[in-house]
């Protein structure tokens, strides 16, 4: 839900022709940047890790070559979506998600308080950075990508790795490795541009189409509804128009790409807004950028779909939807 004091810009037939102006521009900027650098940088974006844990995150990260912040991020975020308190059905306990015969063996004092809390992030992260360093240790002559084997023998165990001479032919494992090593990409702090999207000018041309549509809380734009969204049911209706499937919540759509800085914004991007400018867990709020600092969202309970700028002091940052992106997050897996 946006502040009271943002302004709404009128959705009137002359600011859907500079829409349509900008879905071609999304375009001819993508034919300049396509032979851009990738941005593939390994330090955390912004916000992508609770700040509670970011340093911790930072730190352990940077435990052994095969590991990195981003992709232990990505692990914890697969695994319990920072949730320090979470429990699976296979008793998997913590932010890591150890099971008690893993932890027994592996977990360690990370904070040197004399006990190894599997509940502790300050013990958990870095036993899990840890146990992925010792299972590389495992597999460090094995061919291959020592951080895609490493995956693979968390998920399936060193034995099978090092039997099939590198990540085992199972559909499960190699979905892991998949998943882990694409979603590590929106954790990490881009270097150089991010490529454009693809898809981008699809999801604007939609959500262009539902300018002046009433808000509803909770909204997918069915029948049922009249048509009628949220913010982040708008921007998963937009992507998912163009063959994109995102989470229903908008922090979860933070993590489906890479984040450009502002002034690297492209239309299409994903725009994002919250009261906690350190934690993309507490983000609220998403729009669609379209250019000239404007998205199109929608904002709240008695507003409509419509123009809004997005330099206000809630800013987050972006993220720039990618389709693997997006399929690597936990509730499209």
């Amino acid at each position: 839900m946006r502040k009271a004091w943002v302004v709404a810009v009128a959705a009137t037939g002359a600011g859907v022709a500079f829409v349509m102006l900008l879905v071609v521009g999304v375009y001819l900027v993508a034919g300049n940047l396509v032979n851009g650098v990738g941005g593939a940088g390994r330090n955390l974006a912004k916000g992508s890790v609770p700040a509670a844990y970011q340093g911790l995150v930072q730190r352990w990260g940077n435990l052994c070559p095969a590991i990195n912040p981003a992709l232990l991020a990505a692990q914890l975020y697969q695994e319990s979506g920072f949730n320090p308190t979470a429990q699976s059905p296979a008793q998997a306990q913590g932010i890591a998600q150890f099971i008690p015969g893993t932890w027994a063996t592996h977990g360690i004092d990370g904070d040197g308080d004399g006990d190894r809390d599997v509940w502790d992030p300050n013990d958990a992260i870095p036993s899990a950075a840890s146990y992925d360093c010792t299972l590389a240790k495992y597999v460090k002559d094995v061919p291959g990508d020592a951080t895609k084997n490493m995956l693979a023998a968390y998920n399936a165990g060193a034995y099978a790795v090092i039997r099939y001479g590198g990540v085992p032919p199972y559909k499960e494992t190699q979905n892991y490795v998949r998943v882990i090593t694409t979603l590590q990409e929106s954790f990490a702090a881009p270097v150089g541009r991010v490529d454009p999207s693809e898809q981008a000018a699809g999801a604007i041309h939609y959500a262009q189409k539902k300018l002046g549509t009433l808000y509803l809380w909770g909204g997918n734009g069915t029948p049922e509804q009249g048509g009628r969204f949220d913010c982040s049911g708008l921007t998963k209706a937009a992507y998912e128009s163009v063959g994109i499937t995102l989470p229903r919540v908008a922090n979860d759509q933070y993590n489906a790409g890479p984040h450009p800085d502002r002034d690297e914004l492209l239309p299409g991007d994903l725009v994002f807004f919250s009261d906690d400018l350190t934690n993309s867990r507490a983000i609220r709020h998403v729009g669609i950028y379209v250019g000239g600092g404007y998205m199109i969202d929608a904002p709240r309970p008695g507003a409509v779909i419509r123009f809004d700028p997005i330099d206000t002091p809630d800013y987050f940052g972006a993220t720039r939807v990618t389709e693997d992106g997006a399929k690597a997050l936990p509730s499209a897996v």
